[in-house]
């Protein structure tokens, strides 16, 4: 279980704020993060894009990249993270785009997925991940490595971008 409690006080710590994108996931990431007492401190909220329109038009991914390679790939994560930030005014965007099932999607098996977070200056920093399991077991583990690469995000940037 991803140590969502210990993200947040990262956040708080360097006085930043997080939003996520969340496509697979259907809002699971938020929910974690809310439900973490003080969460207000340093969420600012989220976008649910499980559709792909919605990740070009809201998020500003860009339509070619989805052309081409689908929803599901790393460069699409990546430019989720980066709108989520931009839209909900965000030091960090964390986004997560996969396939959990039943069947394959834009070519890619199920249990791909993608997570990526944008942190300020747009660095980002992204995971490939091949789960096996259920349809939920992928979208919960999804939600931890998510939580996890930005928990690592903040111990690196520690002291960099705090207040």
């Amino acid at each position: 279980m991803a140590d969502v409690a210990g993200a947040l006080r990262l956040l708080v710590a360097q006085d930043a704020t997080v939003a996520v994108a969340e496509s697979l996931t259907g809002g699971l990431i938020g929910a974690s993060i809310t439900s973490v007492s003080g969460a207000s401190q340093a969420f600012v909220g989220g976008v649910i894009s499980y559709a792909t329109d919605l990740k070009r038009d809201l998020l500003g991914v860009p339509g070619e990249l989805l052309r081409r390679e689908g929803a599901v790939h790393p460069d699409v994560a990546a430019a989720m993270a980066a709108g989520v930030a931009r839209v909900c005014g965000a030091t960090y965007g964390l986004a997560v785009t996969g396939v959990a099932g039943p069947e394959p999607q834009d070519g890619r098996p199920v249990g791909t997925v993608h997570a990526a977070v944008c942190g300020p200056g747009g660095q980002i920093s992204a995971r490939t991940l091949s789960l096996r399991g259920s349809r939920e077991r992928i979208r919960v583990e999804t939600v931890d490595e998510a939580v996890d690469l930005l928990a690592g995000v903040l111990k690196a940037n520690i002291g960099e971008h705090s207040g």
